[in-house]
């Protein structure tokens, strides 16, 4: 129990070790894709800003070189009447604030509105202007709470040096309008800390290090700092339109002494992170679970296998005797296939002994007929005449000596394993061997031996077993009323067909043909019972090839026997 509770606690820890360290990755991942967006975000909400105070910045230079602003600043004295006129229709078509035309003490000479602060020597943005060079600044109206960018252009006397000053206010209003309700949270502060502008009410004028969400600073929010990774992140309270914690950018505007600033919400990352920080936690606990389940079953099977061991041992012991009786029984099965191989061998030749004893005695018969004749042609001095009874006698003789070998040979148990066989002699000796039964049986035979040997695979007495079966049955089908059997061979790829086909009166039930002890003829007949075709089909199996009957369209039947050609072999003609 010591060794279960101490691995489970090891495993606690592993799986809490992972899981916070795929919540930290997937965190910093996701920080870093909303930092990459943001940061994208802010450079186009400076830009944008910039872009906007430019289009006020040229119209403030143009404005200054104007003839009529320089011809009022070198004589005050003459009516600014044309000159206010034309200051207020250019703030109405730019939509500026405030346009002023001041000499170089400051004082307001000529305005777009009647209601204007008439000196403006003490402003920074008026020192520049009066060195010759473009002022701005940012300011804010503290009696209404408004805020302007205010840009000073230096009017300058033919002569050079400068004589006045045109200076443009612009309401932050003209520039935010079109940020507000974009998502990112964007600001821009001074060097006072001090927001100025941003597409946020919430944070218009707030000081960053004590956030204030009104006027009257009646509800502040400070800010915390902390750095996740490489990223800085905010933790604010302020109200239901800014997050609680934000990814905070910056970039600097130094054209307009400002800083770009931005919130991200991370709201999204942290759930992105602890979504995937729980499926490596099930993952872990999954596979903690299966672990535990195959070190549970493992042991159980330990301890099955271990009370299975002596059993099995027993079983070991029987298995052994069992398989010697099956190996007995295997090779009592194989002497009896022999056997019987060889049973169906001597009936075929019980079948043929009429008609092989005919064979023998007829050239005996002879044999002795042209003796007697050559003697009496050496007593009467012919040897001529005698010379031609003893040849006869020797082709008899040869004759008998080849139907004899060929019985001798069909009748012994073939020992060797598969050869090269010529089929063309198979088919020789077969026919020699039924002969005298075929034409007992009034049967023809068109067989023309090809020219060339056709060699298959095959034992060459059990080959030609198959081939007495097939005349046999060949002969049986049109006993009586006689007919032609007809063989063939052909070759295609690596296969040689032998097909025998005959004229009787074909196949009663052709899937049947090749089962053991089906027959066609009458039971205890003296012509067999019907193991011939089933030892034909084990003989032909065993040489790896096919044998097939049917019943043909012009009537008869046919038997097809396929067989390997042998790699030395020659083409079927």
């Amino acid at each position: 129990m010591i060794r279960r509770a101490a691995t489970l606690a090891l495993f606690l820890s592993l799986t809490a070790l992972v899981t916070g360290g795929v919540w930290w990755r997937a965190l910093n991942d996701a920080l870093s894709r909303l930092e990459e967006r943001g940061g994208a975000d802010l450079a186009l909400a400076g830009d944008r800003l910039l872009g906007q105070l430019q289009r006020y910045r040229e119209m403030t230079v143009l404005m200054a070189r104007h003839p009529e602003m320089l011809a009022l600043t070198l004589d005050p004295a003459r009516s600014a009447e044309e000159a206010d006129r034309l200051l207020r229709n250019t703030a109405d078509m730019t939509r500026s604030d405030e346009l002023m035309l001041t000499d170089t003490q400051g004082r307001v000479i000529a305005a777009s509105g009647p209601e204007v602060d008439r000196q403006r020597a003490a402003m920074p943005y008026f020192a520049r202007a009066m060195q010759g060079a473009l002022g701005f600044h940012h300011e804010t109206d503290h009696a209404t709470g408004r805020r302007y960018f205010v840009y000073a252009a230096p009017v300058f006397a033919p002569e050079g040096p400068v004589v006045g000053a045109l200076i443009a206010r612009i309401d932050t209003e003209a520039v935010e309008v079109i940020w507000r309700g974009e998502p990112i949270i964007v600001f821009f502060t001074g060097e006072d800390g001090v927001v100025f502008v941003s597409n946020r009410d919430e944070l218009v004028l707030v000081r960053l290090d004590l956030l204030s969400g009104s006027a009257d600073k009646d509800r502040l929010l400070r800010r915390e700092e902390r750095i996740v990774g490489r990223h800085a992140v905010w933790d604010l309270d302020g109200g239901p339109h800014l997050p609680r914690r934000a990814l905070h950018l910056t970039r600097e505007l130094p054209v307009i002494e400002m800083t770009g600033e931005a919130l991200v919400d991370i709201m999204p990352a942290e759930r992105q992170a602890q979504l995937q920080a729980l499926m490596a936690a099930a993952i872990c606990l999954g596979l903690g679970a299966l672990v535990y389940a195959l070190a549970e079953r493992r042991r159980a099977l330990a301890v099955r296998l271990a009370a299975e061991a002596e059993a099995n041992a027993r079983l070991e012991g029987r298995v052994a005797e069992r398989t010697r009786e099956l190996s007995e029984a295997n090779d009592q099965l194989r002497r009896a296939q022999a056997e019987l191989v060889q049973a169906g061998k001597l009936s075929a030749l019980g079948q043929m002994s009429a008609g092989l004893s005919h064979e023998l005695n007829q050239p005996l018969m002879a044999i002795q007929s042209y003796a007697e004749n050559a003697g009496l042609f050496l007593k009467r001095e012919a040897p001529e005449r005698a010379a031609e009874n003893l040849g006869r006698i020797s082709d008899l003789a040869r004759r008998m000596g080849r139907i004899i070998k060929n019985l001798r040979a069909f009748a012994r148990q073939e020992t060797e394993g598969m050869t090269d066989v010529d089929l063309v002699l198979v088919i020789g000796a077969a026919l020699e061997l039924t002969e005298a039964r075929l034409r007992s049986a009034g049967v023809t035979v068109d067989w023309l031996p090809p020219a060339r040997p056709v060699l298959v695979r095959g034992g060459e007495v059990r080959l030609q077993q198959v081939v007495v079966n097939l005349l046999s049955n060949a002969a049986d089908a049109m006993a009586g009323g006689g007919g032609t059997i007809t063989l063939r061979t052909s070759k295609s790829g690596g296969r040689v067909r032998l097909t025998v086909a005959d004229t009787g009166a074909g196949i009663a039930e052709p899937d049947r043909i090749f089962d053991p002890f089906y027959s066609t003829k009458e039971v205890g007949a003296s012509e067999g019972m019907g193991l011939g075709l089933s030892i034909s089909y084990g003989i032909v199996q065993s040489f790896g090839g096919t044998i097939a009957g049917r019943n043909r369209e012009s009537g008869g039947a046919e038997f097809t026997v396929e067989l390997d050609a042998a790699t030395r072999g020659a083409k079927a003609a």
